[in-house]
């Protein structure tokens, strides 16, 4: 005889939701009580994690500013003003044996050095006095070997300093030819003129082993924290990856930003401190705290960013305890729940079913169905809460949708000027070329760097060269044609793609329009700066045949186009 079917009735249906409600309350409240203790231990990790990142910024500062102070001793010793100063061949040698031996001692005392010299502003920035380090020691470098270096930076941009301050180049790869033990490691030039009186005589050199300064800062962390450190742009000069520390010297960018993305805004903005919480690639998911700061002016306007990073796992380590003393604690208010359950259920039960039916039909999609918000117990409170959170979830949804539409935009467009981005540029470009290999129409390609839009974005600051880059973006839309795609590549590199266009009058014509509107003066903190363009012109099929080829090949004459002159372009292939 088959038994019949008991199925629970609405009152203990009832009874059974309202128990699961005060097991879900008791859990979500013992889950609360459980992440707020992580949260405790996260907040107390980020601090630990900021107080080493300050200590860690202060030791750097205070190894900068000896290297600083050696370099404006050295520059205010008599020697060095005698050496460049003198006429005659025995005075000369005289003052320069005596440098040399300054130098020497200094190399000695100071093994983070990998060089000290003295260059003279004549003679095209020729060096007079050189001691180098390698593997077995200090070298004297002399004669023949002496080499010009009024082309670097660090030369040219010195002998500019107004009195009072020190250059600190940014940290590179050093490729100098002769460098000895400097070269291809991570080097920092800091250099400071030799006046006499107004006259700039030269000036003295020193580039510091940034590598050894690292290793000695990070020497002391944990095993367990990773150490970070980045120029003023987000690129990597220490990471926990080698591969990825100085990989612009390799051809390659690898930013802070797009490692750790909240770190964005501490990039592009002023000094600060930052603690976040992300997967970091190749560590998992790990607590960070990032400092950005900028060097004093008398030295020079150079920022970096200093970050330590700790495995999450770890930092969570000891909230196993607490987990445990939570799930007791929910599951006895659990066992209260399902007493309380079985008393409120019959009191309940109708206004109850009414939001249940109002919950699923909003779940699915319909109409809400009415809810008793007009009673005044504690069944109405619930009501009026359940309407008021409807209410939310559809303004979120809204918001939402309105967001989503808004991320879809700033995936293919620049940011700043709103011109399509690479990733758009490229996706053009590939059915540009798809459409030309079907019809036979060419195309081309304009490939455009600011001229002097470093020395404005340094001088005046970078929302003066913000300006500058939306002007300029606005200038080249309005001169071509709207089937024509302008782009922003990035920094101050922009690229125009000329849609069925071959012929090399109407190109250049462009070009000049161009060449026009980006030499007008653009009105940035009260004053007009002038840029001016260097443009790389090449087409398709002439100049190549896939997208990377064709657009190295207007990098190539852009580049031909800046180092003959600037504001000026050339073809990649034969003359304008």
């Amino acid at each position: 005889m088959k038994l019949p079917t008991i199925r629970p009735g609405l009152g203990g249906r009832f009874t059974l939701l309202l128990a699961l409600i005060g097991v879900l309350a008791s859990g979500l409240t013992g889950y609360y009580a459980f992440s707020t203790s992580r949260s405790l231990l996260v907040t107390a990790a980020e601090q630990r994690l900021l107080t080493a990142n300050q200590v860690l910024v202060r030791q750097l500062l205070v190894t900068l500013e000896g290297v600083v102070r050696d370099v404006r001793m050295l520059a205010r010793h008599p020697l060095l003003a005698q050496a460049l100063s003198a006429t005659g061949a025995e005075a000369r040698g005289g003052a320069e044996e005596g440098v040399d031996a300054l130098f020497a001692g200094m190399l000695e005392t100071r093994p983070e050095y990998f060089q000290v010299r003295l260059i003279a502003a004549a003679e095209h920035g020729m060096e007079r006095v050189r001691i180098d380090r390698d593997d077995s020691g200090l070298v004297r470098v002399a004669g023949d070997e002496m080499q010009e270096k009024g082309h670097f930076p660090y030369v040219y941009e010195t002998l500019r300093l107004p009195p009072g301050r020190v250059y600190i180049s940014p940290p590179a790869i050093n490729h100098e030819e002769g460098a000895h033990a400097s070269l291809g490691k991570p080097t920092l030039q800091l250099a400071v003129p030799i006046r006499d009186g107004r006259r700039v005589l030269g000036l003295v050199v020193i580039s510091v082993d940034i590598g050894r300064i690292f290793q000695q800062l990070s020497a002391e962390l944990p095993s367990n924290v990773a150490f970070m450190l980045t120029n003023r742009h987000g690129d990597f000069l220490v990471h926990p990856d080698p591969a990825k520390a100085f990989a612009f010297d390799r051809g390659r960018r690898v930013l802070i930003q797009d490692e750790f993305p909240a770190t964005a805004g501490l990039v592009a903005g002023e000094p600060g401190e930052l603690v976040t919480v992300a997967d970091m690639p190749g560590q998992g998911r790990v607590v960070a705290a990032f400092v950005k700061h900028r060097l004093p002016a008398e030295h020079d306007d150079r920022s970096f960013i200093l970050g330590l990073s700790q495995p999450l796992a770890e930092v969570l380590a000891s909230s196993d305890t607490v987990g445990a003393a939570t799930a007791r604690i929910v599951v006895a208010f659990s066992v209260l729940s399902i007493f309380l359950a079985i008393l409120l259920a019959r009191a309940v039960i109708r206004p109850l079913n009414q939001m249940l039916r109002s919950v699923e039909r909003f779940s699915s999609g319909e109409a809400r169905t009415p809810l008793p918000v007009q009673r005044r117990d504690e069944i109405g409170v619930l009501a009026r809460s359940v309407d008021s959170l409807q209410k939310q979830v559809d303004g979120q949804m809204a918001a939402l949708q309105e967001k989503q539409r808004e991320l879809d935009h700033l995936a293919s467009h620049d940011s700043l000027t709103g011109l399509p981005n690479r990733r758009l540029f490229l996706d053009r470009l590939a059915q540009a070329l798809a459409r030309s290999r079907r019809t036979g129409e060419p195309l081309a390609l304009l490939f455009i760097d600011l001229d002097h839009f470093k020395e404005i974005n340094d001088r005046l600051g970078h929302g003066a060269g913000d300006v500058v880059l939306r002007t300029v973006a606005e200038r080249m839309v309005a001169e071509v044609r709207e089937i024509d795609t302008v782009a922003r590549l990035g920094g101050d590199e922009f690229i125009i793609l000329l849609d069925a266009t071959e012929d090399r009058a109407v190109i250049a014509k462009i070009a000049g329009a161009l060449l026009t509107v980006l030499a007008d003066p653009v009105a940035v903190a009260g004053e007009a700066v002038v840029i001016g363009g260097s443009i790389g012109i090449s087409g398709y099929p002439r100049d190549g045949s896939t997208a990377i080829e064709i657009i190295a090949a207007a990098d190539k004459a852009m580049y031909r186009a800046k180092h003959e002159g600037r504001n000026s372009f050339r073809f990649a292939s034969g003359e304008a």
